[in-house]
């Protein structure tokens, strides 16, 4: 939208004002794209950087340039085949050195500085890399811990189906379980509040719904550090 502008949360100083006009941003755009998958001679990892860069400089939407750039990230990572999944949380680094991240955009524009901020985008990758990893092998741990807390104290509840979908989510319903086709409605109510009784899900009430929430699912994915909860009996 024409006066679309950043500006310095705190002075309110206009600090880049993005391209305007549709022709233009589609031109942009169209450049950024061919980039992106013509570029071969350029390591995924780096076009991604660069290309990232060209994303949030064409600013082509009024809000969510960020969060829609940090996706593309993955999109591509995924297409590129260096991820068969997009896991790779690049949302929490970024955040974690925000001034930093600015900081290095604002310098591509101002000085051409391509190697501090394609370094930037690389360390990010790197440890983000690191700690996703540690975090998939707490949810393993802890996939195993519930797969034997179920199995001592509700034995004849136990299935590896229905351990494994209370853990595709940090909530279930009881369609999860009926469309799963583990268990009938009503078969299904039981399970999730018999896991309820052995204190691995929670029971809520969201509006006229049930929902039934994983506290060490939820506990896990959103600590900063890996330390895996124990089951109550």
């Amino acid at each position: 939208m024409p006066g679309t502008a950043l500006k310095n949360q705190t002075t309110g100083k206009v600090v880049y004002t993005p391209p305007e006009g549709e022709d233009r941003l589609r031109g942009l755009l169209a450049n950024w794209e061919r980039f992106l998958h013509d570029a071969t001679d350029l390591d995924p990892l780096i076009r991604m950087a660069v290309g990232h860069y060209q994303f949030e400089a064409i600013h082509p939407f009024t809000d969510g340039n960020g969060r829609t750039g940090r996706i593309l990230n993955l999109l591509f990572l995924v297409e590129q085949e260096l991820l068969d999944q997009p896991v790779l949380y690049l949302s929490r680094a970024i955040i974690r050195r925000r001034t930093e991240y600015y900081r290095l955009l604002n310098a591509v524009t101002s000085d051409d500085a391509w190697e501090p901020w394609v370094l930037y985008m690389l360390d990010a990758v790197h440890d983000t890399a690191i700690w996703t990893t540690k975090k998939i092998k707490g949810i393993r741990e802890l996939l195993r811990q519930a797969t034997a807390h179920v199995r001592e104290h509700a034995p004849s509840l136990y299935s590896r189906e229905l351990v494994e979908l209370v853990f595709e989510q940090p909530y279930s319903r009881i369609s999860n379980v009926v469309d799963a086709s583990i268990a009938k409605r009503q078969t299904a109510s039981v399970y999730l509040k018999d896991l309820c009784d052995i204190s691995v899900l929670r029971e809520v009430k969201a509006g006229r719904e049930k929902l039934f929430i994983h506290p060490n699912l939820m506990k896990l994915l959103t600590a900063e550090d890996h330390k895996v909860p124990k089951y109550r009996a």
